[in-house]
C-alpha cells in the first residue's frame, strides 16, 4: 500500500475513532460502573459459569439479576419511603402552622448556659407561629428549589444505574471476547509490556474495590456498635443503611439524624457519644483504613493512593475514587520504566568518567 494511501486509512480511521467516542460520550458513566461491577464479581461469575457447564448468557443474566435485587430494589425501597417521609413533613409543617408547637421538653430547660433562653425562643415561636412561618416562607422555597434540582440529579443518577445493570449483563457475557480484544490492541500499541500494564490496572481497581468494600463493612459495624451503646432503635437497619451510605461517602446521612433523635428524647450525654463516635471513628475510619487497604498488595507508595482517591473524586465525583488511583498508578509505573531504561546509561557513563570525578 502506497504511503499516501496508509496515511489517508489512518486517518479514516482516527475520525471514525473520534466520532464513535463522541456517540458513547452519553453513556460514559454507565459504561464505567458496569465494567466495575462486572470486573469486581468477574470470580463470581466464573463460577457460575463452571456450575452451569458453560453457559455463558444464562450464568450473565443470573448474576445480573442478582445485581438488581441487591442494588435497584433497595434504592426503590429507600424512594418510597423518602416520598413518604416528605408527606409527613409537610403535615408536620401544616399542622405546627395550625396548632402551634407542642410544650417545650423538660430537658430543654436543663441544658447549661443557655437552657432557659431556648424555652423562651420556643414560646416565643409557639406564640408568633403564624409570623415565623411567614418570615421562613421564601427560604422553604429556596430550600425546595435546591431539593426540587437536587431530586432532578439523583433521578440522572437512577437512570445511568438502571442502565449500567443492562450492560453489565454484556459485559458478563462477551468479557472474554472483550478482555483478548483490549490486550490484543494494547500489544499493538506498547508491546510486549502489554500484560504488565493490565496486571497494573487490574490489580489496582480489585483493591480499590476492596478498600470501598472493607471501608464500608466497617464503617457499619463500628455505627452498628455505636447505635446499639446509645440505645437507638432498629441499630441493625441502621447499620446496614450505614454499609450503603458508606459507598457515596455520606454516612453521617444515617448517624446525624440518630443523634438529633437522641437530643429531642433528652438523652443528651448519649447524643454526645454518638456525635464524637459518628465524626471520629465511622467518617474518620474512612480516611484511614480505605487508603490503607488500596494500597496493601500493590508496589504504589502510599502518598500516590491518597492523592489518587482523593484528587479523583475532586475531579471526576464518586468515579475518580476508581480512576484517580488507577490513572496516577499507570502513571507512576510508566515513569519508572521510564526511569529504569535510562539507569543502565546513566551508571555506563558513570563508569566511564575517572575515579576522581565520580563523586
Amino acid at each position: 500500500m502506497a504511503t499516501n494511501d496508509r496515511l489517508l486509512v489512518q486517518i479514516l480511521l482516527l475520525g471514525l475513532l473520534a466520532a464513535s467516542l463522541w456517540v458513547l460520550a452519553p453513556f460514559w458513566s454507565a459504561l464505567f460502573w458496569a465494567a466495575v461491577l462486572a470486573f469486581a464479581s468477574w470470580p463470581l461469575m466464573r463460577l457460575l459459569t463452571q456450575l452451569l457447564n458453560g453457559r455463558l448468557s444464562l450464568a450473565a443474566g443470573i448474576l445480573t439479576g442478582v445485581w438488581v435485587i441487591m442494588v435497584a430494589v433497595p434504592l426503590v425501597w429507600l424512594g418510597f419511603n423518602l416520598a413518604d417521609h416528605i408527606k409527613d413533613a409537610n403535615a408536620l409543617v401544616k399542622d405546627l402552622q395550625v396548632e402551634g408547637l407542642p410544650p417545650p421538653p423538660s430537658w430543654l430547660a436543663s441544658i447549661p448556659l443557655v437552657g432557659d433562653r431556648l424555652v423562651e425562643l420556643w414560646r416565643t415561636i409557639d406564640q408568633q407561629g403564624a409570623a415565623f412561618f411567614d418570615t421562613l416562607r421564601p427560604y422553604l422555597g429556596q430550600v425546595g428549589n435546591w431539593l426540587v434540582a437536587r431530586s432532578a440529579k439523583i433521578g440522572a443518577g437512577m437512570v445511568e444505574l438502571a442502565l449500567s445493570l443492562v450492560l453489565v449483563f454484556f459485559f458478563y457475557r462477551d468479557g472474554p471476547r472483550l478482555a483478548v480484544f483490549v490486550h490484543s490492541l494494547l500489544e499493538r500499541l506498547i508491546g510486549e509490556r502489554a500484560d504488565h500494564y493490565l496486571e497494573l490496572v487490574a490489580g489496582t481497581v480489585q483493591r480499590v474495590v476492596n478498600g470501598v468494600i472493607g471501608t464500608a463493612a466497617a464503617q457499619a459495624v463500628l455505627a452498628y456498635i455505636g447505635f446499639v451503646i446509645a440505645g437507638v432503635p432498629g441499630a441493625l437497619v441502621l447499620g446496614l443503611l450505614t454499609f450503603a451510605f458508606s459507598f457515596i461517602m455520606i454516612p453521617p446521612l444515617i448517624w446525624g439524624p440518630a443523634v438529633a433523635w437522641l437530643v429531642w428524647q433528652g438523652e443528651i450525654g448519649m447524643a454526645i457519644f454518638l456525635g464524637i463516635w459518628g465524626f471520629f471513628i465511622i467518617s474518620g475510619v474512612d480516611n484511614i483504613l480505605k487508603p490503607y487497604l488500596i494500597s496493601r498488595g500493590g508496589n504504589l507508595p502510599l502518598v500516590v493512593v491518597l492523592l489518587g482517591v482523593f484528587g479523583g473524586i475532586l475531579a471526576f465525583g464518586f468515579m475518580g475514587l476508581f480512576l484517580g488511583p488507577t490513572l496516577l498508578a499507570v502513571a507512576y509505573s510508566l515513569l519508572s520504566d521510564w526511569v529504569a531504561e535510562k539507569a543502565p546509561d546513566n551508571q555506563a557513563a558513570l563508569d566511564q568518567l575517572p575515579p576522581d570525578k565520580r563523586a
